[in-house]
């Protein structure tokens, strides 16, 4: 177990340098200055899992660097949505979340609207019945986005995140 770990820190410190390298291209690419400022929202937000909030970041990145507002941390997020390597997601709740890109499979997402929880999942049947929609009538898909509302099955586990979710934003 303890060598499978050690590989996902060091796929996760590659994929960090990745998405850093690419995001400094962007950067000057824009003639914008590099700061250790944006490097470290930058490093924080890849090394984070998740669908991220601006909030969720900034309480990360302050423990890295506290002198970081939250309106360089909102700017910094909204070029990485630029760059292309971030995408923002709403999920209905008036948050904007952010989702890094990656190179694995297109997935989609289920979200509880009692505790917020979001299930990210891939289904090829679900992609293919897509493209056979697609291909009945005459249409050419380039992109999709599919989240389904519901809530947990699970009531105990809803409800302890639920809470524990609450108890982090009175912190």
């Amino acid at each position: 177990m303890a060598l499978l770990e050690e590989k996902n820190t060091e796929v996760t410190e590659q994929l960090v340098k990745e998405k850093e390298k690419a995001f400094l291209e962007f950067i000057q690419a824009k003639g914008l200055k590099t700061t250790r400022q944006r490097s470290t929202i930058v490093s924080t937000f890849f090394k984070l899992h998740g669908h991220i909030s601006v909030e969720e970041l900034l309480r990360e990145v302050k423990k890295v660097n506290p002198k970081i507002g939250y309106a360089t941390v909102y700017r910094t997020l909204h070029l990485l949505v630029e760059s292309s390597l971030v995408e923002e997601r709403r999920f209905g709740d008036g948050l904007a979340r952010y989702e890094g890109r990656s190179e694995v499979e297109h997935h989609d997402h289920m979200i509880c609207t009692e505790c917020g929880h979001i299930f990210e999942f891939y289904n090829p049947h679900l992609e293919a019945l897509q493209e056979k929609l697609a291909e009945e009538n005459n249409f050419k898909i380039f992109r999709h986005r599919l989240e389904l509302y519901g809530v947990c099955k699970d009531a105990d586990t809803c409800g302890r995140r639920k809470q524990s979710k609450a108890n982090k934003h009175t912190s």
